[in-house]
């Protein structure tokens, strides 16, 4: 089998494991992933099998669109709401103050990886380095947001919804983090969806399941 299957993985799921039971449904050795998703996300992730491999490194280029929900007034070590909580703020910011944070990282942006991330740095992933209790300087890097908006604010949770459509190599909960620090009451990211990788979108995928039944 040769070409690209638009799958959607589900939470609990690493990259590696999608392929991994992919070449069990397919009885094929030939597969491989379009960019990673941590496990607790959810969403659009392009597969290649066969001779589409060689594409993969062109569908990681593509710019890709997240739904991410961001709690305000707390601080992880992981910029999520998976890790330990370093910090609990007071929030006191209205709508109007949370969408100019949001503004402000809108266009071509300075990002500095997490440390809670598969970078490699000196031959190590920089999240073991971090289980060990070990930080090291990462460099920051470019990254494009070509839009961002909120869909949805609820107050009463200190929550809002975030739309984004950015590049490759943009760490939403990164992302959140910043706008969380901008507003000065601390963000971390909740839960994340991938809605889009280019033209792969997330009402046309397939979970593992169905491709199995399929």
């Amino acid at each position: 089998m040769d070409g690209i299957i638009n799958v959607h993985k589900e939470k609990g799921f690493t990259s590696h494991d999608v392929v991994a039971k992919l070449r069990g449904i397919l009885h094929q050795k030939k597969i491989g992933h379009t960019g990673t998703l941590d496990p607790d996300a959810t969403g659009v992730l392009p597969v290649c099998v066969g001779r589409a491999t060689k594409v993969c490194e062109l569908l990681t280029d593509k710019s890709k669109t997240y739904t991410a929900v961001v709690r305000l007034g707390v601080v992880t070590d992981t910029q999520d709401m998976t890790g330990n909580i370093l910090e609990e703020r007071e929030v006191s910011c209205s709508l109007e103050e949370i969408k100019e944070a949001v503004s402000a990282f809108t266009g071509e942006i300075w990002q500095t990886p997490p440390m809670y991330s598969a970078l490699k740095v000196n031959g190590k992933r920089l999240y073991e380095l971090a289980r060990q209790g070990i930080e090291v300087e990462r460099k920051k890097r470019k990254i494009m947001i070509y839009s961002s908006s909120i869909t949805d604010y609820r107050p009463e949770k200190n929550e809002f919804t975030l739309k984004v459509c950015c590049s490759k190599g943009t760490y939403i909960r990164t992302l959140c983090h910043d706008i969380g620090e901008r507003l000065s009451c601390g963000a971390a990211m909740a839960s994340l969806v991938r809605t889009g990788v280019d033209d792969f979108r997330l009402e046309d995928s397939f979970t593992l399941a169905q491709i199995e039944d399929i």
